[in-house]
């Protein structure tokens, strides 16, 4: 996996950036996941929990 950013935008000085994670294929497969589905997360232990949205 890895962690990516953008600058989604800029005003004056300050820069607003966007960030993502590229999760692979093959845990997309396993957890059933798709493209726009929903999704939530959750800090635990200084880990993040992420689950599809109920």
């Amino acid at each position: 996996m890895k962690l990516q950013s953008q600058v989604s935008r800029k005003v004056g000085n300050t820069e607003y950036k966007k960030s993502w994670i590229v999760i692979p294929n093959k845990l997309l497969k396993l957890l059933k996941w798709k493209s726009g589905q929903e999704l939530e997360g959750e800090i635990k232990e200084n880990k993040l929990i992420i689950k599809k949205k109920k």
